[in-house]
C-alpha cells in the first residue's frame, strides 16, 4: 500500500516538475501558439494529477490512484516533449538533440498507455484474470519496440526536428523489414487498446453486486466523452468550417475521465449513474440526429442553389427539431428501459396501477406491492402522513418508523403527504422521482385513510356517546330515586297521616305544614340541581353571562374574554361544558395555576379556549372527561385540541360550527 502511495506521489511530484520545466521552455523559446498548446496540455492532464493524487491517498491499496496519476503525466510530458523539440531545433549542434528527436518519433504511443492500464484494473487495482497478462505486456513491450524502430527508421524527424542528423542509421537491407514489423505493431497496438476497453464489458458482465457494477458505469460514463468530441468535431466542421469545437470536447474528456474514475472508486453513489446514462445517450442520439438533419438539408441546400446555404439549412433543423420533440419522450422511454430499466419499471407500475384503479380492478393501496416488484426491493416501504400527525402510518394506518433508512417525501400542492422509504436498492434520485410520479396514488390512499378513520372514529364516539346516555340515565334515576322522590314519598305519607288524625286533634297541624314546606324546598332544590346538570338556567341570559357565573365560583383565578351572546342553544350548550370541563380538570390537575378562557366567532365558526400555566402531561384517555368531551364537541360537527406539553401548561382548543 505504501509502495503504490509514494509512486503516485512520486509520480505526481514528476509531473510538477515538468510542468514548471514546460513554463520555463515556453518563456525561452517565445513561441505563443507553442506556449498555448502547452497551457491547454498542462490544463488537461493536471486534474488527472491532482484527483489521482486523491484515490491514492484514500485508497492506497489500488493501483487506480497511481495510474490516474500517469493518465495526466503523460499529457503533461507530451507537451513539454514539443516545447523540448521546438527548443532543441534551434540548437541542432547539441549531441542531446539528435537522440532525443530520434527518441521522441515514437513517444505518442506511450500516451494511450497509462489509460489502458487504467482500464485493464478498474476499480479494484487487480486484473479481471491471469489470462489478461498478456495485455499488460503488449501495451508496454509494443510502444517500446515502436518507439525504438521509429528512432532508427532513415527518414528524416518530424517537424521541427527535420534538420537535426539521426543518431543511427540502419543498413539499407534491414529498412523494409523494421517497416513491415511498425506497420504490423499498429494494428497490435490497436487490438490491445481493443482489449483493455473489453476488459470493462467483462467485469461488468461479471459483476454481481450493485456497488461493482455503478463504479463500471461510473467509468463508462467518463469514457461517453470521447463520442461527445467526434460530435463536436462534426459539428465545428459544419458550423465553423474547422476541428476548433473539438478542442471543448478534448477538455471535457479530459476532466469528465479522471472525475468519473474518483467518484466511481470514492463515492459510487453521489448520483443515480442509471439515470446519468440514460440522459447523457438520450440528448446525444437527439443531437446526432439534428447534425445529421443539419448536414444533409446543408448538402441538399447546395446542390439546389449551387452553393451552401446556412439558413435554409438552419431553417430545416429548426423543423426537424421540431417535429423531433414529440418523439423525444418515446426515445427517453426506449433509452431507459435499456440504460435505466429501474425507472423504467417504477413508471410503468405506476401508471398500470392508476389505470386499473380507474378501471376498478385494483386498490391504490396497492402502490406498495407495485414498487417493490418494480424496482426489485421488497423491503420498501411506503408511508402516509395524516393531518395533525407527526408520523408515518402504512396502508392499514398502522404506525410506520423509516428508522435509518432514506425517506423520499410525497408532496402536493406543496405539502407533504406521505414517503417513499428505501429499503435495500434504489437511489436518491430515482425515488426522489418514484416518489412525485406516485403523489396522485398516495393522496387518494391517504384520503382513504382518513376517511376510514374517521368512520371508525364516528362509531366508537357513538357507542361512546351511547353508553354515556345510559349511564347519565341511571345517575338521574338513581339521583331522583334517592333524593327527591324519596322526599315527596314522605311528604305524601306525612300528609296522610295528617290526615286520618286531623279530626281526633293528636296531630299538630302547624308543625305538619311547616315540615312539609322544608322538605318541599329540600325537594325543589335537588331538583334544579339536576335541571342545572341537564342545562344550566345561567344560559337563559346568554353565554356570557353563563360563563362569568361559573368563573366566579371558580377557586383559581379565571381570566375570561367572551362577547358571543347570539349563539344557538346547541352550540352554547356545547361551548359551556367544554369550559365547564376545561376548568374543572385545570383546578384538579393544575393546582392554584391561573386559567385563561377565550371564546370568540368568526365566519361562521365558534372558538373555546381553555389555557393554563400547569405542568402539563395531560391526554384524551379513553373514558377520561376529556374524551367525554371530544365525543360531545364531534357530535356537535366541531373538533378538540388538545395541547399539553410536560412543563408547558396545558390549552384545550375547540372550533363548534355555527349556522347563524
Amino acid at each position: 500500500m505504501a509502495t503504490r502511495r509514494l509512486s503516485a506521489t512520486a509520480a505526481a511530484v514528476l509531473t510538477c516538475l515538468l510542468a514548471v520545466a514546460g513554463v520555463v521552455l515556453a518563456v525561452l523559446t517565445g513561441d505563443a501558439g507553442a506556449a498555448a498548446a502547452f497551457a491547454i496540455g498542462a490544463a488537461f492532464g493536471l486534474p488527472s494529477v491532482v484527483l489521482g493524487m486523491l484515490v491514492a491517498v484514500r485508497r492506497p491499496d489500488s493501483a487506480v490512484g497511481l495510474l490516474l496519476v500517469l493518465v495526466g503525466a503523460t499529457t503533461v510530458w507530451l507537451t513539454v516533449s514539443d516545447l523540448s523539440a521546438l527548443a532543441l531545433a534551434r540548437r541542432p549542434g547539441l549531441a542531446v538533440s539528435s537522440w532525443y528527436a530520434a527518441l521522441s518519433q515514437g513517444d505518442w504511443m506511450f500516451l494511450y498507455v497509462p489509460a489502458a492500464l487504467l482500464m485493464l484494473v478498474f476499480p479494484d487495482g487487480r486484473l479481471p484474470g491471469r489470462r489478461w497478462r498478456w495485455a499488460v505486456a503488449g501495451l508496454l513491450v509494443v510502444p517500446t519496440l515502436f518507439t525504438l524502430i521509429a528512432a532508427v527508421d532513415p527518414g528524416p524527424f518530424r517537424q521541427p526536428l527535420e534538420s537535426i542528423p539521426r543518431p543511427l542509421r540502419l543498413s539499407e537491407p534491414y529498412v523494409p523489414v523494421l517497416g513491415a514489423v511498425a506497420l504490423f505493431l499498429l494494428p497490435v497496438f490497436l487490438g490491445l487498446l481493443t482489449a483493455s476497453a473489453a476488459a470493462v464489458v467483462v467485469r461488468y458482465r461479471r459483476a454481481t453486486d450493485e456497488v461493482r457494477r455503478a463504479q463500471l458505469k461510473w467509468f463508462a460514463l467518463g469514457a461517453a466523452f470521447l463520442p461527445l468530441t467526434l460530435l463536436l468535431c462534426w459539428a465545428g466542421y459544419l458550423l465553423l468550417g474547422g476541428p476548433e469545437l473539438a478542442v471543448v470536447g478534448l477538455a471535457a474528456t479530459a476532466l469528465a475521465i479522471p472525475v468519473a474514475t474518483t467518484i466511481a472508486v470514492l463515492r459510487h453513489d453521489l448520483y443515480d449513474i442509471d439515470r446519468a446514462i440514460s440522459t447523457a445517450v438520450s440528448y446525444g442520439l437527439v443531437t446526432t440526429v439534428l447534425l445529421g438533419f443539419y448536414t444533409a438539408a446543408s448538402f441538399v441546400a447546395g446542390l439546389g442553389a449551387g452553393r451552401t446555404s446556412p439558413a435554409v439549412a438552419a431553417a430545416a433543423t429548426a423543423v426537424c427539431a421540431a417535429a423531433l420533440s414529440p418523439l423525444r419522450s418515446r426515445l427517453q422511454r426506449r433509452v431507459d428501459g435499456r440504460f435505466y430499466p429501474a425507472r423504467q419499471a417504477a413508471l410503468t407500475a405506476i401508471e398500470g396501477l392508476r389505470v386499473r384503479t380507474h378501471a376498478g380492478q385494483d386498490r391504490p393501496e396497492q402502490l406498495e406491492q407495485a414498487l417493490r416488484e418494480a424496482l426489485r426491493d421488497p423491503l420498501l416501504r411506503v408511508g402516509y402522513r395524516l393531518p395533525g400527525a407527526s408520523g408515518l402510518v402504512d396502508a392499514a394506518g398502522a404506525a410506520l418508523d423509516p428508522g435509518e433508512a432514506y425517506v423520499a417525501p410525497v408532496r402536493l400542492g406543496g405539502h407533504d403527504i406521505g414517503a417513499i422509504v428505501r429499503g435495500g436498492t434504489g437511489s436518491r434520485e430515482l425515488l426522489r422521482e418514484v416518489a412525485s410520479a406516485c403523489a396522485l396514488l398516495v393522496e387518494v390512499v391517504r384520503l382513504r385513510i382518513e376517511v376510514s378513520r374517521a368512520l371508525d372514529e364516528a362509531e366508537a364516539s357513538r357507542t361512546r356517546l351511547l353508553h354515556a346516555g345510559y349511564e347519565e340515565r341511571r345517575r338521574l334515576e338513581r339521583d331522583l330515586h334517592d333524593g327527591a322522590q324519596q322526599r315527596l314519598v314522605s311528604l305524601g305519607m306525612a300528609i296522610r297521616l295528617a290526615q286520618r288524625h286531623l279530626a281526633d286533634g293528636t296531630v299538630d297541624v302547624d308543625d305538619l305544614l311547616d315540615r312539609s314546606v322544608r322538605q318541599l324546598a329540600s325537594a325543589v332544590a335537588e331538583l334544579r340541581q339536576i335541571a342545572h346538570g341537564l342545562r344550566p338556567s345561567s344560559l337563559d341570559d346568554g353565554l356570557g353571562n353563563a360563563l362569568a357565573v361559573l368563573a366566579g365560583r371558580a377557586p383559581v383565578p379565571v381570566r375570561l374574554e367572551a362577547a358571543v351572546d347570539d349563539l344557538p342553544e346547541d352550540v352554547a350548550m356545547t361551548a359551556y361544558y367544554v369550559v365547564s370541563e376545561a376548568m374543572t380538570n385545570a383546578v384538579k390537575h393544575a393546582g392554584q395555576a391561573a386559567i385563561a378562557v377565550r371564546v370568540h366567532r368568526v365566519a361562521g365558526r365558534v372558538t373555546v379556549r381553555i389555557g393554563d400555566d400547569g405542568p402539563g402531561g395531560a391526554t384524551l384517555r379513553p373514558g377520561a372527561g376529556l374524551a367525554g368531551l371530544a365525543d360531545r364537541v364531534e357530535a356537535a360537527g366541531g373538533t378538540l385540541r388538545l395541547t399539553s406539553p410536560a412543563g408547558g401548561g396545558t390549552v384545550v382548543e375547540a372550533v363548534l360550527p355555527c349556522a347563524w
